[in-house]
């Protein structure tokens, strides 16, 4: 229990939250099974909330990776777990029903190839001796042989090589031990193993099955001055040459103090990786591209609107369009209506004309979308579309709520620092009257 204290704790950093996208059944005498809508700290389809198990082999690591608390010089408390121990832990938390899956992964421990023999041997003892059908996401080390990762991928649901950095210039500042290369090399690695697969399932029945729920990686952001053009550019380059599931956006969190990150008092870009995610859904769901979003004149999000909000505004000449004629593509474009609202909408148009009342049957958000459609050739009657106006009713209420209104504290009756900003005579009369 003292190792998994200390294990869970380091693996915290590490963004696991995605639906693991790999159906399998129960087999007789095996236990568990996994469903593509079970999702990490999350919801699954009918509603129950599941999770994994995020731990590591090993928080000992030979590399000295700068940002990362489990580097070789931090001092730290230290741990590992042998693979009978990682099995037998997942195994009693399943039957607890703690648990829903498992995710690992792992310092380096000697070197790369060795690291992942133990994590393999971990996944067979769970795959092969307790005949455990749950959910697996492990992580991929760089640097392993290649017949060591095509091993892996057989048990395991999803892998993933975390890129950690955006640019060849950050990794090399702040982690001398790893290159672009070797997390590039395995990530193509795990593509060509996954379309070879593919095609291995449609001839052999009983093929097995390598990372059926894909791959995926995480960015850290926050850790190098990289701007948002420079990780927008290089996720867009990632879902198109590896076919990745999801990238993740990790807001770096300074817990070691060194020269070239942030001071240990700096705030996690929390609103910054929320922007991200935002960009990310319109690359993935929207049709737009990185250079839509950004350029080097403008490289980073505007905090106070959604990426798809803050195009529209610089795009205002493609607006207001008609919500009766345009195609699903342009609908998606429009702030406040999304992919079912955009589905609903061209399903509903084959029947009738739609109003603005329609419109907000259908799902849409009629306080941003207002601004950018006319049905049957109209805007909304009454409708002001002043600057100040537009920029009010895109920004949401937690980010409009600063400018609107001061912030106020709940005043409390047991903390004395609020009595020490009253008159001397009511803060001794108000301590008398509470020691009575």
């Amino acid at each position: 229990m003292e190792k998994l204290e200390i294990l869970t704790a380091s693996a915290k950093y590490d963004v696991a939250c995605t639906s693991s996208g790999s159906d399998r059944k129960s087999q007789a005498g095996g236990m568990g099974n996994a469903v593509s809508m079970g999702i990490c700290h999350s919801f699954a389809a009918d509603g129950r909330c599941i999770s994994l198990l995020k731990v590591l082999m090993t928080n000992s690591c030979v590399y000295d990776c700068a940002y990362c608390v489990n580097r070789k010089s931090n001092q730290t408390r230290r741990a590992a777990f042998t693979p009978e121990e990682i099995a037998d832990l997942t195994m009693q938390f399943y039957r607890r029903n703690y648990i829903e899956g498992l995710f690992l992964s792992s310092g380096i421990m000697r070197n790369p190839d060795y690291t992942t023999e133990q994590l393999i041997a971990a996944l067979h003892l769970l795959r092969n001796v307790h005949k455990f059908g749950g959910y697996i996401h492990v992580k991929a080390i760089p640097g392993t042989d290649e017949v060591l990762l095509s091993r892996l991928g057989l048990l395991a649901d999803r892998m993933s090589v975390n890129i950690e950095l955006p640019s060849k210039e950050s990794l090399g500042r702040l982690a001398p031990d790893k290159s672009k290369q070797s997390i590039l090399k395995p990530m193509g690695l795990i593509k060509e193993k996954i379309t070879e697969n593919s095609s291995d399932i449609v001839k052999y029945n009983h093929a097995p099955r390598f990372s059926p729920a894909g791959q995926s990686t995480q960015m850290i952001v926050g850790a190098t001055p990289d701007t948002d053009y420079q990780i927008l550019n290089l996720t867009e380059g990632l879902y198109r040459k590896y076919g990745l599931k999801r990238i993740f956006y990790s807001a770096y969190t300074p817990v070691v103090e060194h020269s070239l990150l942030p001071s240990l008092d700096t705030k996690p870009p929390l609103l910054r990786e929320h922007r991200l995610y935002q960009a990310d859904w319109l690359l993935r769901f929207y049709g737009f591209q990185a250079k839509e979003l950004l350029d080097e004149a403008s490289p980073n999000f505007n905090p106070l609107l959604d990426p798809k909000c803050s195009w529209a505004i610089n795009h205002r000449e493609q607006f207001p369009v008609e919500i009766n004629r345009v195609p699903y593509e342009t609908l998606l474009r429009v702030p406040g209506i999304g992919v079912r609202s955009a589905q609903r909408i061209v399903k509903a148009r084959r029947v009738g004309t739609l109003d603005f009342y329609a419109l907000k049957k259908l799902g849409v958000v009629l306080k941003r979308a207002q601004f950018f459609i006319t049905c049957r050739g109209k805007m909304l009657e009454g409708l002001k579309v002043g600057e100040h106006t537009l920029l009010r009713s895109l920004m949401s209420g937690q980010e409009l709520s600063p400018f609107l209104q001061p912030q106020y504290e709940q005043l409390s009756l047991f903390d004395d620092t609020y009595l020490a900003a009253l008159p001397a005579a009511g803060a001794a009369g108000l301590r008398k009257g509470e020691s009575s």
